[in-house]
């Protein structure tokens, strides 16, 4: 019997030796870098400082718009799912902590026995039983590191729910703003085209003007017309789909003006660095690879014996051959090993596919860390290009507006034709519908960056 607790001792030691890396602890690989590289621009490496670290509040200034979001973080169906998503993660890691408790059961049992009609006997046990599994190579703790890295992923996810939420109700409201004044400057260009079509009707009666100039003139104005008609339908589609993202029915939103929105001059990215901590998708990607790491040690620790602790007490009358009332008390205690023999193959198996799931987990989040910053790199461009566009737009609205005073002058004081007052009229309004176009680009690059720099939460 001394020999067989040496060799036990001696063989849970040699395991206990073999199986230390399955009590690690997940540490981010040496293959994810994070360089300069990231973004195309050159980053100021000593500038921590990015657009992210402004809240949504700071950034989107507009009243109704901040109240707009306020309600849909309230009311949102996909948000509201997310933080539900986190409470049933909470509620597994609670699950997977209580596995280090034993488990504690009670088994009253009671018969009655009769035999060939004789005085039935009474048998009682009244007993209760624990059972504690010794976690002696780490199977609870991976499962509860597991569970905490699980929970983690889902609060990122969460966040990436609202940050997506926040961008897409800003970049809602300010198409709104774009489509009002796009109506607003296509109206008035339905204006200029009706007075063109008053004189096209008055040269052609005048002998100086065809049939075919009156019907050119009136198909651009019914072209313009139809216009209106389209963006009235894309206001009243877009004023839907952004109550329906606020889990309100379909109605009218109240909105400020395009003209009246203001954000910063320059925009700071930051360090690419800075994208592991505030990119709720990224992060959540990270925490899925740990999730893989805990999951791979798990299926490392089916190699290894597992160790059961159990015992019961309890009052009974039938502890031996012949009953005895009172009852007495009975005691046991046991101790269990299992060590798995003939299930190695299923074991390997599983830790093959463990270690699969493991390196696409990992590839998943380099590849998050790709797009994060190809994301960044995009709507920095597409801000810088906006800006550029309006500096060319104003230019191009200022010489508009000069020539088209420099043709009513004309017009007064000559023989200058109201035709040509009228086109240059039409060419300002169609600079203008441009510049409104480039704004709202500029805006939405904003958006976007704040976005792709983790942004909104």
């Amino acid at each position: 019997m001394h020999m067989k607790n040496k060799i036990v001792i001696s063989l849970l030691l040699a395991s206990t030796l073999s199986s230390c890396h399955i009590y690690r602890t997940y540490e981010r690989p040496e293959s994810i870098t994070v360089s300069d590289s990231l973004y195309r621009q050159p980053v100021d490496t000593e500038d921590t400082t990015s657009l992210a670290s402004l809240s949504w509040k700071e950034l989107f200034t507009d009243p109704q718009l901040q109240q707009l979001i306020e309600t849909g973080l309230a009311h949102n169906t996909d948000l509201n799912i997310a933080r539900l998503k986190v409470k049933e993660a909470e509620a597994l890691l609670m699950n997977s902590r209580l596995s280090y408790l034993p488990s504690l059961s009670l088994t009253p049992q009671g018969t009655l026995t009769s035999l060939d009609g004789s005085k039935p006997s009474k048998t009682y046990n009244l007993a209760a039983s624990a059972d504690w599994e010794i976690d002696l190579f780490g199977k609870l703790l991976n499962a509860k590191r597991g569970a905490q890295a699980a929970l983690e992923q889902s609060e990122a996810y969460r966040q990436a729910v609202q940050t997506q939420l926040v961008a897409t109700i800003a970049n809602s409201y300010y198409s709104l703003l774009m489509l009002d004044e796009q109506l607003d400057i296509t109206r008035r260009t339905a204006s200029t085209w009706e007075e063109s079509l008053h004189t096209m009707k008055a040269l052609k009666r005048a002998g100086q003007a065809t049939e075919m100039a009156v019907a050119q003139t009136e198909a651009s104005k019914l072209s313009v017309e139809a216009s209106v008609v389209s963006i009235e339908r894309q206001i009243n589609e877009m004023e839907n789909a952004l109550s329906t993202l606020l889990g309100m029915s379909p109605q009218t939103v109240g909105r400020s003006t395009l003209e009246a929105q203001e954000f910063p001059d320059s925009l700071s990215t930051g360090v690419p660095l800075q994208l592991l901590s505030r990119r709720p998708d990224v992060r959540q990607c990270e925490n899925q690879l740990a999730v893989a790491y805990y999951a791979t040690n798990s299926a490392r620790s089916a190699f290894y014996p597992s160790i059961t602790l159990s015992g019961s007490a309890g009052w009974t009358n039938a502890a031996g051959a012949v009953l005895t009332n009172p009852g007495q008390w009975l005691l046991s205690a046991v101790a269990s090993l299992v060590q798995p023999l003939f299930n190695r193959g299923k074991n390997i198996a599983n830790l093959k596919i463990a270690k699969a799931q493991q390196d696409e987990a990992l590839l998943t989040f380099q590849q998050s860390l790709l797009d994060a910053g190809a994301e960044v790199n995009d709507a920095l461009v597409q801000w810088q290009t906006a800006r550029k566009r309006i500096q060319l737009d104003e230019r191009q609205c200022a010489s508009l507006q000069s020539a088209l005073r420099s043709s009513e002058l004309l017009m007064r004081h000559s023989s200058q034709n109201y035709l040509e007052v009228i086109t240059a009229r039409q060419a300002l309004l169609q600079a203008e519908l441009d510049t409104a176009t480039d704004r709202f680009d500029e805006i939405q690059g904003v958006i976007n960056l704040y976005h792709a720099l983790g942004g909104g939460y």
